[in-house]
């Protein structure tokens, strides 16, 4: 009876304290692969062009999704790149031109460059990983 008591104390101190509302915002899981890296310069500013591959885990609402390249967030509607509002396995997209902002990136063929796909509700990455170009 004392365990009972304690664990349900435990448990609405948890929601009346409002962290019961961060327990929703979690990162889906899933995995990605990245082929065809590029550098292309269009002025005085270098971007990355590349194809990322959706190769398991968890079906993603894209419009909860951001690309970061070198820690700059693009300005690239990920959504309006998909026919529907899940991004599922197998699915391809390919990137051209990123990060898409108004700050410039200097690359280098041979530079490494780090990719983020951040999954907006959480604020967490879901994939990472850096690339040569």
């Amino acid at each position: 009876m004392v365990a009972i008591t304690v664990i349900l104390a435990a448990v609405i101190g948890t929601f009346v304290l409002g962290l019961g509302d961060q327990l929703g915002d979690t990162a889906p899981q899933a995995s990605f692969d990245i082929d065809g890296v590029s550098v292309t310069t269009t002025g005085s500013n270098d971007t990355v062009d590349f194809t990322m591959t959706k190769t398991g885990g968890q079906d993603m609402q894209v419009a909860d999704l951001v690309l970061a390249v070198e820690g700059q967030r693009s300005d690239t509607d990920i959504a309006g790149k998909f026919s529907g509002e899940t991004w599922q396995t197998g699915q391809s997209v390919d990137f051209t031109g990123e990060p898409q902002t108004t700050s410039t990136l200097s690359l280098s063929s041979g530079d490494r460059v780090t990719i983020r796909l951040i999954h907006e509700p959480s604020g967490n990455a879901v994939y990472a990983t850096t690339i040569t170009a």
